[in-house]
């Protein structure tokens, strides 16, 4: 169980603090459930869910050494794109990869579309819709968390991955 402050990844939202955990009672019925209440670090609602809901996922924020782990890894990974045959292909593919809420998949997901937005550049062609959307779905999830983690700001955050890697590049 988490505990009142601790920071989750929480499904689509991604980063979200835990601002209390309490009894509500359950509709039509004399039983009391506990409820986390979730304050999502860059959007402005509040979250109530059951504590023992396994509908829902929800993990805790990586680690600052997982997050510099995981950039370090980025000169390694080979992103190619991903070319569906429909538009339905190319979403369920790109959900696939996203409902893993793995930031390691969200950032082989953001290369690829990165790669296919650079491809499409070079050909002069327009780059897709669901592309786009998908790769600034990743890339909201992706710096959500690695900003709480190296505790930078969420703008900050591609700079930051940009420059490490550049370093990484420079000493190979």
């Amino acid at each position: 169980m988490y505990q009142v402050g601790d920071v989750v990844f929480y499904e689509n939202t991604g980063a979200c603090r835990i601002t209390d955990i309490s009894a509500q009672s359950v509709p039509d019925t004399a039983e009391n459930r506990l409820y986390y209440t979730l304050s999502p670090i860059f959007q402005e609602c509040i979250i109530r869910t059951p504590v023992d809901n396994g509908k829902v996922f929800m993990r805790p924020i990586i680690s600052k050494e997982e997050a510099e782990r995981l950039i370090d890894t980025i000169p390694s990974i080979q992103a190619e794109p991903f070319h569906g045959k429909a538009n339905s292909e190319l979403t369920e593919h790109y959900k696939e990869l996203i409902s893993t809420y793995d930031c390691m998949d969200l950032i082989i997901l953001t290369m690829s579309i990165y790669a296919k937005k650079q491809e499409a550049e070079e050909n002069k062609r327009k780059f897709g819709t669901v592309d786009e959307r998908f790769m600034r779905r990743a890339e909201e999830l992706l710096y959500g968390e690695l900003s709480v983690a190296l505790e930078i700001d969420r703008a900050d955050v591609q700079s930051y991955i940009s420059s490490r890697v550049s370093v990484l590049r420079e000493n190979a």
